[in-house]
């Protein structure tokens, strides 16, 4: 290493500086991680630009990533094949008797979608879609509908099955089907607080409540809905039970919600087909260039051995557990402000893993606090896809609906304290079910 031109601050400082200014510039994250990544390559006698393309080609060669675009692919035929309007329905008949009724509708419809989905963003287009205009018909606020829309798409994250975890797992080589469990109760929890705060608002504001359903109402909302609620639990069960993997997982979702909108809806033509397919393209598309140019920027890092200069101040804080969860959250929080979600898994999440295997954390808490804090990225400035996908949809502008989005954020960071301080909220389902899992 003595004869490299850069030392490890000075690598970091040209990687890293690059990288904010093509951000600055508004050059794409997964375009801007791979331009940083070239002075590098081309001034360091060490390296050539086909380390650029050999590395990133590296990331794809996996067979744990191809789970990305099934996910996807699922998410997509259950918008097109009705399924969704049955899961609507379900919604309507367990939670329309709630102040603020269509916004806790929409609460409850983004905790179903995030069983089956695995994808935040996905989740965000298909519900901004549905629920936006109809709730500032019924006399809700634009920036409040806006923002629990966006707020509600993060719980794709959580809950599994979970694209984050699909990659952490790989990445981090942590058990996929321990992240699965993991993730139920903070995902709920999610889901509770956020319908706690819609009550309030709807207090305060008189948005409109619906009609109770009666019981024969929800026994039939809940039949029509029972075949779509199955996906999550072929998908989850299946990973746990040692039936199939991951990726083999996300390939039968995609085969039971092809089935399910085909034959047993038939509310899926030949064309919606088609474009369930070109969408689902061009998101895992995205997604994946991220994965690509976020492996090759990680691969400079190591090989100038940033993370190591990075860890020698950090280890000598000497943390204990809980204090290391706080760092590791705070890290992601900051981070996640900046870059996408799953370029910071494979860039961060590498460097922080020896910190908390240190400080004792257990590997699949570790990945829950990363994964929960990640998701407070996808709604906060400068980058927050999800809420920048719902403004586009509403047409208003970020620094609109901002106020509303950090009020409904506060109860959510209770959540992510309370999965750092006691860390059976992650662990107590998967030691529950299959302890092996975290062995």
């Amino acid at each position: 290493m003595s004869s490299l031109i850069f030392s490890p601050g000075g690598a970091s400082a040209v990687l890293f500086g690059i990288f904010f200014v093509l951000l600055f510039l508004r050059v794409p994250v997964a375009v801007a991680l791979g331009l940083a990544c070239l002075p590098m390559l081309v001034i360091e006698p060490h390296l050539s630009l086909m380390v650029l393309a050999q590395e990133t080609f590296n990331a794809y060669n996996s067979f744990i990533l191809l789970a990305v675009p099934f996910f996807l692919l699922t998410a997509n035929l259950m918008n097109t094949g009705g399924i969704t309007d049955r899961l609507v329905r379900l919604s309507r008949a367990l939670v329309g008797q709630l102040p603020g009724s269509l916004a806790q509708i929409n609460i409850v419809l983004s905790i179903f979608f995030a069983g089956i989905s695995g994808s935040a963003t996905a989740d965000a287009a298909s519900q901004g879609k549905l629920f936006i205009e109809a709730q500032v018909k019924e006399g809700y606020d634009t920036s409040f509908s806006v923002a629990i829309t966006a707020v509600s798409a993060v719980m794709a994250v959580i809950i599994p099955p979970s694209i984050l975890m699909i990659v952490w797992g790989g990445v981090l080589t942590t058990s996929i089907g321990a992240l699965f469990l993991a993730g139920i109760i903070p995902g709920l929890l999610m889901g509770l607080v956020q319908m706690a705060t819609v009550h309030v608002y709807a207090k305060r504001r008189g948005y409109p409540t619906y009609e109770a359903s009666s019981a024969g109402e929800i026994v039939r909302a809940l039949y029509v809905a029972v075949p779509a609620l199955l996906t999550p639990v072929i998908i989850i069960g299946g990973k746990i039970f040692g039936w199939f993997t991951a990726t083999e997982s996300a390939c039968i979702a995609v085969l039971y919600a092809a089935i399910l909108s085909l034959v047993a809806y038939r509310e899926m033509s030949l064309k919606g087909l088609y474009e369930a397919l070109l969408d689902t393209g061009r998101l895992a598309g995205a997604t994946l260039f991220c994965v690509g140019t976020a492996s090759a920027f990680g691969w400079l890092m190591a090989f100038y051995q940033i993370p190591h200069a990075i860890l020698g101040g950090v280890n000598a804080w000497e943390m204990g557990p809980i204090a290391t969860g706080f760092f590791v959250a705070a890290v992601f929080l900051v981070v996640g402000c900046f870059l996408d979600a799953i370029p910071a898994i494979i860039i961060v999440g590498t460097i922080l893993q020896p910190v908390a295997r240190t400080a004792g954390l257990d590997p699949v808490h570790f990945a829950m606090i990363g994964i929960v804090s990640l998701a407070f990225g996808l709604v906060t400035p400068p980058y927050g896809l999800c809420l920048m996908i719902s403004c586009s949809i509403a047409g208003v502008r970020l620094g609109d609906v901002l106020k509303d989005t950090m009020i409904m954020l506060m109860p959510m960071f209770g959540v992510l304290i309370l999965v750092i301080l006691w860390p059976q909220v992650t662990l107590f389902v998967p030691s529950l079910i299959s302890p092996e899992f975290l062995r």
